[in-house]
């Protein structure tokens, strides 16, 4: 069948403006009739499209009640065909005016491409084996107003796909399994968890203190209070008061909100997960970390063998553990265990061309940015990276057999952060001390430094128990599990910028 767009091959806001207008001018002509179609309040459909094809030999013949999107129509005399889009796909129908008579069928051959209706028909297979419905009565549930794109010109403005992603989803049915994976993602993800005994928890969003990891926070006030207020960059202290409090096994998938740049990694609201459990420590969160990924892609995708942007990725369990240090010296060259001082990271920094940055210019900090600068891409294959600076590390415990170091890891799959975890700072003076530098740097002028949190210190003066916790970015996951190339294209409604007026 050859689809047709009833000549709404869009050019310019003057043409759609007048395709609106005949559309208002049927829906008045309607609505004089006493058919306005924004009066129906519920449409009882029996079948979706998925379930009239999987369950062909079962429904051949008899009557069904499918509704859906009209998205193809042709016009052949005294019968028609169109397809109608639901959730899961199109359908055919056979629309004839020996079935709908005179009248109901002339009516339908002024519906539109985007109307939304309801069909009543038995289900048969044309001359071509396409499952059908051969209707019986065909109602109009909804009135496109405004048309959808021309299928092969207006689709290429990536913008415009992401300001109005209801009809990106309408128009590209890929875009919609995306967010289907995404969620099936989740649901697995929760199920392990579950199933571990993790009990998912909810908390505040607004937060009286900018903490929790190293990022620029969005500011709000709070007019009852009189009190600026922050939009939480992450969870962390809040579950671990959790755990303090004696629930041992904790996590939440949330939004957190960091004030900082954009780009195909980054948006400004983002969905983590953080888990938190008493008496592990980040050997544990490895072991979780791993187990969840591999389990979510066999499960879900099916495979563990993905292809991410044309680059081959194994998520088989196995995964290689390689201390930062060792990770710099097998690139580089440089072994930073040979390097004591500050004054000497810094020189090394300055003759490998690293600017070195005025407040954050410890060894440590200069560690970190070798990895970064010279390491990060490199790793493909999933590598948790392990054994960080204590500087860049403020709520982690440090290692027992170096103490500039911290039981911290994250994890790397094609070049990309995907994970981060901690074997957890539980030693209040050691963390107030910390919180003391970080306010340090900010009264310096380092905007990601989090505040001092004297309620957390004194959690931990309470006692919190050896713990293990772990931070994964789901969005930057789900682009991985569904090959996708930007974090916009795994968003319902990524950030942007309003449009002009003008």
């Amino acid at each position: 069948m050859q689809e047709e767009n009833v000549n709404e091959s869009l050019q310019t806001e003057e043409d759609i403006d007048k395709l609106v207008q005949v559309r208002m001018d049927k829906l008045k002509e309607l609505q004089e009739k006493g058919k306005n179609p924004f009066e129906v309040t519920k449409y009882d459909r029996t079948h979706t499209s998925k379930d009239v094809k999987e369950n062909f030999d079962e429904l051949n013949e008899k009557d069904v009640v499918v509704a859906g999107r009209i998205m193809g129509k042709r016009i052949m005399g005294k019968a028609s065909f169109c397809h109608i889009q639901d959730m899961y796909g199109r359908l055919q129908c056979y629309i004839s005016i020996n079935d709908l008579g005179e009248e109901a069928y002339t009516e339908f051959k002024t519906y539109d491409i985007g109307d939304i209706i309801g069909v009543k028909g038995f289900v048969f297979k044309t001359r071509t084996e396409e499952i059908s419905i051969h209707a019986k009565e065909v109602k109009l549930l909804t009135k496109s107003l405004r048309p959808l794109p021309e299928k092969y010109h207006g689709l290429k403005d990536v913008d415009l796909r992401y300001r109005q992603r209801y009809v990106d989803m309408i128009m590209n049915p890929e875009v919609k399994d995306t967010f289907i994976t995404r969620s099936a993602i989740i649901k697995e993800l929760r199920r392990i968890l579950d199933e571990k005994g993790y009990l998912e928890v909810e908390t505040p969003i607004l937060t009286t203190v900018a903490t929790g990891d190293a990022a620029r926070p969005f500011i709000t006030h709070h007019n009852t209070l009189n009190l600026d207020m922050y939009l939480r960059i992450a969870p962390e202290l809040n579950l671990k008061r959790i755990i303090a409090g004696g629930i041992e096994k904790v996590y939440e998938i949330g939004r957190n909100f960091r004030n900082e740049g954009m780009d195909i990694k980054h948006n400004p609201e983002f969905t983590n997960i953080e888990l938190y459990a008493a008496y592990e420590d980040y050997n544990d969160m490895m072991d979780i970390a791993e187990e969840i990924i591999s389990t979510i892609a066999r499960n879900v995708l099916g495979t563990m063998q993905i292809n991410y942007q044309g680059v081959d990725i194994d998520l088989t369990p196995g995964w290689k553990r390689l201390p930062m240090i060792e990770a710099i010296k097998n690139e580089t060259g440089i072994d930073f265990n040979t390097i004591k001082t500050d004054d000497e990271a810094r020189a090394l920094a300055k003759e490998k061309g690293l600017e070195v940055d005025p407040i954050k210019n410890t060894r440590g900090h200069i560690i970190n940015m070798f990895f970064e600068e010279f390491v990060e891409d490199t790793l493909i294959q999933p590598t948790f990276i392990i054994d960080y600076p204590v500087e860049v590390s403020p709520l982690t415990k440090r290692k027992p057999s170096d103490p500039t170091l911290v039981e911290r890891f994250e994890l790397f799959i094609g070049g990309r952060e995907y994970g981060n975890a901690y074997s957890e700072l539980n030693d209040p003076i050691d963390q107030y001390e910390r919180f003391v530098k970080q306010a340090e740097a900010k009264a310096l002028g380092d905007e990601e430094a989090g505040g001092m949190d004297e309620d957390f210190v004194n959690c931990l003066e309470i006692g919190l128990p050896p713990t293990g916790g772990l931070g994964i970015g789901l969005d930057r996951l789900i682009m991985l599990l569904t090959n996708s190339y930007s974090i916009r294209d795994i968003l319902f409604f990524p950030t942007m910028k309003p449009l002009s007026k003008d």
